[in-house]
């Protein structure tokens, strides 16, 4: 595919965006300013997007991400009763943390479950059922976010480097599906993710040392 190609392209989906499109991403932008600062209204916000994204992925063939936005509305149920929660001090339970060697194994394994069921899965509804699917591409895409997901509920620093994983791989995913106005929505979120792990990273740190 030229740059000219991929400039047409971008030209014509971007003017057929929808405004559930639009709606999506923003929210999603917002959510993740919100879990940036450690700020609980990412999960109002993020929950605004994944609904949206859950009818979106499904309507492009992208069942793998549609299961992503599904367990997404989930976990923020989930996360934000967890960042919610404080002790007898009226102080919060959960805090900014660095994974130590045993978290690393759990996470390392929860991304190869999900990848290893989700791939097999697109593979045998492809035939069939998705012909759209791309199994590898989207399984990485959405075992790297259900892992991230999983790790910022905990607050886990290394939550970032799934995110920074998952939007590497959704941005030619979605730009193929011709989801143009999101596929530069996860380039936005790659930035912002960048700058996340770095303030996570700081945070940490700055907990560790007291």
């Amino acid at each position: 595919m030229t740059f000219q190609e991929i400039y047409r392209q971008f030209i014509t989906d971007i003017q057929h965006t929808t405004w559930l499109e639009y709606v999506a991403v923003f929210s999603g932008i917002v959510s993740v300013w919100f879990s940036r600062k450690e700020n609980i209204l990412v999960y109002p916000t993020g929950l605004l997007n994944t609904t949206f994204y859950i009818y979106l992925s499904i309507k492009g063939s992208l069942f793998g991400e549609a299961s992503v936005n599904f367990y997404y509305t989930v976990m923020s149920i989930y996360g934000w009763i967890l960042w919610t929660k404080r002790n007898e001090q009226y102080e919060h339970i959960v805090h900014i943390t660095f994974s130590d060697r045993r978290w690393w194994l759990y996470q390392l394994y929860f991304f190869s479950a999900f990848y290893i069921a989700i791939f097999f899965l697109l593979t045998c509804l492809k035939k069939d059922f998705a012909p759209g699917a791309i199994p590898w591409a989207d399984a990485f895409a959405s075992a790297t976010a259900f892992t991230g997901m999983w790790l910022m509920t905990k607050k886990k620093t290394e939550s970032w480097y799934w995110w920074i994983a998952t939007n590497v791989a959704s941005i030619p995913l979605y730009f193929v599906k011709h989801y143009v106005f999101t596929s530069v929505y996860y380039l936005i979120l790659l930035i912002m993710a960048v700058f996340g792990l770095t303030e996570w990273m700081r945070r940490a740190k700055k907990a560790a040392a007291k």
